[in-house]
């Protein structure tokens, strides 16, 4: 039986390659494809493809995530396989929590691709190991909430910024600032700049 595929992808040149890799299976027909979540939503209704794997960036307007919501609204609703660069924390709970099937890297072999496809239109969950453990370990432990100010510092600590520059560029005291980057270190549970700052880039904070 044959699995249709709606492409959801901003380069025309991974749509390109995209087309030639699912053609190639003999099992996957490729629906339509589109630049943008809004487009993809559109389609879909008209197509009623089986699977849409879409990507996770998409300039302007829908981002992946909200494409995902959006076509798991639609009835009946297609299954939505994330295929992505982009492997933070925040990015794959989010895509998750939207409705996707599953979440595949770009750099994987193209084997898993169809694989991944066929398997998200049987109802099957998509997750590389290492990403699943990732999705279970972050649902049972809520990203850390910043506060917009808190975010603003580690943004800037993020550039090299010392206390007195990120006071000066935020328009408080030096003083405000350590406070700031105390509350961030709690919050994160980390005890250094360079610890703070991996971890609100590896999940998303950043």
């Amino acid at each position: 039986m044959t699995t249709t595929v709606l492409l959801v992808d901003d380069h025309p040149v991974v749509r390109t390659g995209l087309r030639a890799v699912l053609a190639a299976s003999g099992s996957l027909a490729i629906v339509g494809e589109v630049a943008t979540g809004e487009q993809a939503v559109a389609l879909a209704e008209t197509l009623r493809p089986d699977v849409v794997l879409c990507d996770l960036r998409l300039g302007d307007g829908m981002d992946g995530i909200e494409a995902t919501a959006a076509l798991r609204r639609l009835d009946p609703p297609p299954a939505v396989l994330i295929l992505t660069t982009f492997d933070r924390d925040a990015e794959i709970l989010g895509a998750i929590s939207a409705g996707a099937a599953g979440y595949l890297l770009k750099d994987v072999d193209p084997r898993e691709i169809i694989d991944g496809i066929q398997r998200a239109a049987r109802g099957e969950t998509v997750l590389a190991p290492d990403l699943a453990a990732r999705v279970f370990d972050g649902m049972r432990r809520p990203l850390p909430r910043l506060t917009a100010r808190e975010v603003d510092v580690l943004k800037l600590l993020a550039t090299g910024a010392a206390n007195r520059e990120i006071a000066r560029t935020l328009f408080v005291t030096e003083a405000t600032v350590k406070s700031h980057i105390s509350h961030i270190f709690t919050k994160l549970d980390v005890d250094s700049r360079a610890r703070a700052i991996h971890v609100a880039q590896r999940t998303g904070l950043i």
